[in-house]
């Protein structure tokens, strides 16, 4: 059954566009990526901004929360723009934009020692139910779009040593093991870490934060990946002074999140598919630099994101389509997942930048 919104699409688009993934409709109907660019621009202009004091007074506190300024640049004034909810009164949270620098998080936030109560309840359950359908898929071709740092886990004779912090049930660290790493992860949900386990031959995943875990507190890792890890996090300076510390020279970073600058986004506002129950922070590739830079990293490279099914070739669009999908994500945005590879140092860029976009976050 045609619903009213697919229904009024037809209209203005017509019926070419419906095999088209609805996650990347916006980037193929004609006129609508500047259509939608132009709503947001609207929308920041209309939001008020307005000071911390003043956004308390008007805001609700829960219990696990507290309220934050702005992480990358640390401006206190707020410009709330968006109110998620899951539609079911189960949830809802507050976003605001720092009128500085443009930043997006939840305010207010989980506080930091509060934030394993979002994964306690059967968490697992959840990694490998529906949610798991697609991931190693995604993982796989994030790999291949940093190639070769992940063709092979080997070093000559050397396994190169990989954390996964977050690593949920293990999925990914199953790929790594395939790849030849010496593969472990980290995670603060403890039904997740026993399903990891059970998932795992040579690796080891742990329960708890790295300083706790002796074989994970010891760095020298070559890489660290975080998988739809880094909007859950209440405190990223903190964490990301930690891993360029866990990283041994030459190492890098793997980043997937949703990208705070998606069309989609512009497009659906509060609800847009990146805004869950348990994301903190949202960032894009104008944002995520100052995180990188201000934790001691040398340098970073991003890549677009097509969509799971358009990269593996799952789903087929006529070349017209494929080639505007490709120019509008580019044009706008990178997609709506931000897939990000940072460098320690700059021996990593020298090993790793190779046939990148690198963009160096200090001065030489």
């Amino acid at each position: 059954m045609v619903s009213a919104k697919q229904m009024i699409s037809r209209v203005v688009y017509g019926s070419r566009y419906d095999k088209v993934p609805w996650g990347q409709r916006v980037y193929v109907r004609p006129g609508e990526r500047l259509a939608r660019e132009v709503q947001w621009q609207m929308r920041l202009r209309r939001a008020p901004v307005i000071a911390l004091d003043d956004y308390r007074k008007q805001t609700d506190l829960g219990e696990i929360e507290e309220f934050v300024t702005c992480h990358m640049c640390g401006d206190t004034r707020q410009q709330p723009l968006f109110t998620p909810t899951d539609g079911k009164g189960k949830w809802s949270y507050r976003v605001v934009r720092c009128p500085a620098c443009g930043f997006l998080y939840r305010n207010p936030n989980i506080r930091p020692e509060r934030l394993g109560d979002l994964y306690s309840n059967n968490y697992s359950g959840f990694l490998t139910g529906d949610y798991a359908a697609g991931r190693q898929r995604r993982y796989r071709l994030t790999m291949d779009a940093f190639s070769p740092v992940f063709d092979d886990g080997h070093d000559g004779e050397r396994r190169r040593r990989l954390l996964d912090f977050g690593c949920g049930a293990g999925l990914f660290l199953e790929l790594a093991e395939q790849r030849g790493f010496d593969a472990l992860g980290i995670d603060l949900s403890p039904d997740s870490v026993a399903e990891a386990n059970r998932r795992l031959t040579r690796g080891k995943a742990y329960f708890g934060v790295p300083d706790e875990v002796p074989e994970i507190a010891k760095g020298g890792f070559d890489v660290i990946t975080l998988w739809s890890v880094l909007a859950h996090l209440p405190r990223p300076l903190q964490d990301f002074r930690k891993f360029r510390s866990l990283l041994a020279p030459g190492g890098v970073l793997l980043i997937l999140t949703v990208n705070a600058a998606s069309l989609q986004l512009k497009a659906y506002g509060s609800k847009w598919n990146g805004f869950t129950k348990n994301h903190l922070m949202f960032y894009s590739s104008q944002t995520m630099p100052a995180l990188l830079r201000r934790t001691g990293f040398a340098g970073v490279a991003f890549e677009p994101f097509y969509g799971d099914t358009i990269e593996a070739g799952t789903t087929k669009l006529p070349e017209p389509l494929r080639q505007r999908l490709r120019r509008n994500v580019k044009a706008a945005d990178g997609g709506n997942m931000l897939r990000a590879l940072a460098f320690a140092d700059d021996e990593a860029i020298e090993r790793w930048g190779g046939g990148l976009d690198v963009r160096r976050l200090h001065e030489s």
